[in-house]
């Protein structure tokens, strides 16, 4: 079967409109002519698309799978002509990564400047998102390579192990817990909390774990980054999890002390996800090698 990208984009409007006169209306088309390319559409695809009624359209079941494939074919459509604008211009690759906030805010602005300044016609863009949004990402197509920490259904996609992780209770040198060597996450959901922005990774992590505790966490701030995170805890806000690289990048310089956690669920393996390593670009290869390489 062969589709116009306009009837595609006419359709996929409908549909979130629930109205074809103002999808049609949204084209730029008129509505006998927005009403003849679904029907064209209908045809091409051999079943009904959409029920028409009084108020406006809705789908059938069968124009619920044509939405779901409409749209993954203009979502790379769209990538097609950005990709070749950006080699019209002289750029040879772009990476979409998808990755957690340890990943985000700790150690890829550390890995990644090295690797564009080798790399100066690649382009990455590079966006924080919750772990099983990070497969879903990958699997469908929006994400190159996703980057995630812990239990993670991984949907069938390649898993390349890079490195392990592991979070630690930050505390004030003066803290009741810092002549602590280890201690349990929930002994610690008495004192005030120094978290990370609501919906990054680590927080909504948290929140599952102090759900099943059945004690919610005493968020007194929550902020942008680890190393934000840490000076808030050593000047004595409130206590903290965070990644051990980052508490022992600013144990000194902010005056805190790390408490190893006794939770089995604070040591988190770390895995690059991809759809097929063996078809990737040889640049996308490179930063994978590049990740492993810096924790081997």
């Amino acid at each position: 079967m062969q589709f116009d990208l306009t009837d595609l984009r006419l359709f996929v409007l409908a549909a979130d409109e629930r109205n074809l006169t103002r999808a049609a209306a949204g084209r730029h088309l008129s509505l006998a002519a927005a009403s003849a390319r679904i029907k064209a559409l209908e045809q091409h695809a051999g079943l009904p698309l959409l029920y028409r009624e009084a108020r406006g359209v809705r789908l059938t079941p069968g124009g619920e799978a044509f939405l779901h494939h409409a749209r993954g074919i203009l979502r790379q459509s769209e990538k097609l002509r950005a990709d070749l604008q950006e080699y019209g211009g002289g750029l040879r690759g772009h990476l979409r990564v998808f990755a957690n906030t340890t990943a985000v805010t700790d150690f890829l602005p550390e890995i990644l400047p090295e690797f564009l300044s080798a790399n100066p016609k690649i382009n990455i863009d590079l966006q924080e998102k919750p772990n099983p949004e990070i497969a879903r990402g990958v699997l469908d197509g929006r994400a190159d390579i996703g980057i995630v920490a812990g239990k993670v259904d991984t949907l069938g996609l390649e898993s390349i192990h890079f490195s392990t992780d592991r979070l630690v209770l930050a505390t004030a040198k003066n803290h009741r817990f810092a002549r602590r060597k280890k201690i349990a996450f929930a002994e610690t959901l008495d004192d005030d909390q120094v978290g990370m922005q609501s919906g990054s990774t680590l927080q909504t992590f948290l929140a599952q774990v102090t759900d099943a505790l059945g004690k919610p966490l005493k968020l007194r701030i929550q902020l942008s980054s680890f190393d934000a995170m840490c000076r808030m805890i050593g000047a004595g806000v409130g206590v903290g999890i965070v990644p051990e690289s980052a508490a022992r990048r600013n144990q000194v310089a902010m005056g805190i002390t790390l408490i190893e956690l006794t939770d089995p669920w604070s040591v988190r393996e770390r895995y690059i996800l991809v759809r097929n390593r063996s078809a990737l670009p040889l640049y996308a290869e490179s930063l994978i090698e590049t990740l492993c390489a810096h924790y081997r």
